[in-house]
């Protein structure tokens, strides 16, 4: 198998003993890196140091990276003027914060037969918003009323 060393330098090829012997000499582990190359690739090393050092990477990118909220927001046919103000200022705030919003309009019992009236709400409702944002989803009908998704531009 060819060895490499702690430090990277290339010790060469050798017999697994051989690897074994030096890595215990050292007080560090053999490790298989390259199984299926010809000879096979193994590296003297700290074991337990690099996996600790590998969880604290990934640990790090995963702070990085950004997450998509989805907060919701569920109006009615019959919502009011004022908590229609009231949603529409909490709207603006997600996404101020860089939330995406999923605003939903329920319809109930004979609220159904006005589909028409409950999309031009919700239209409505999105054209109050002041915030720059844009449509992820256009409207759409689900069996409970109808729905769509803003992202802030």
């Amino acid at each position: 198998m060819r060895v490499i060393g702690d430090a990277g330098e290339q010790l060469g090829v050798m017999p697994t003993e051989e690897a074994l012997r030096q890595a215990k000499e050292q007080l560090l582990d053999l490790v298989e890196i390259s199984p299926k190359a010809v000879p096979p690739v193994c590296k003297i090393m700290d074991f337990g140091k690099y996996q600790y050092q590998k969880s604290r990477e990934d640990r790090q990118n995963k702070s990085k990276q950004k997450k998509s909220d989805i907060k919701g927001i569920r109006l009615s046919v019959r919502t009011d003027e004022h908590d229609l103000e009231f949603k529409k200022n909490q709207a603006e705030k997600f996404l101020t914060k860089g939330s995406k919003v999923k605003i939903e309009i329920m319809l109930k019992g004979r609220e159904k037969a006005h589909q028409d009236l409950a999309r031009k709400n919700l239209e409505e409702f999105i054209k109050m918003i002041s915030f720059p944002n844009k449509m992820e989803q256009e409207v759409k009908r689900y069996p409970g009323g109808f729905n769509v998704i803003l992202a802030p531009e």
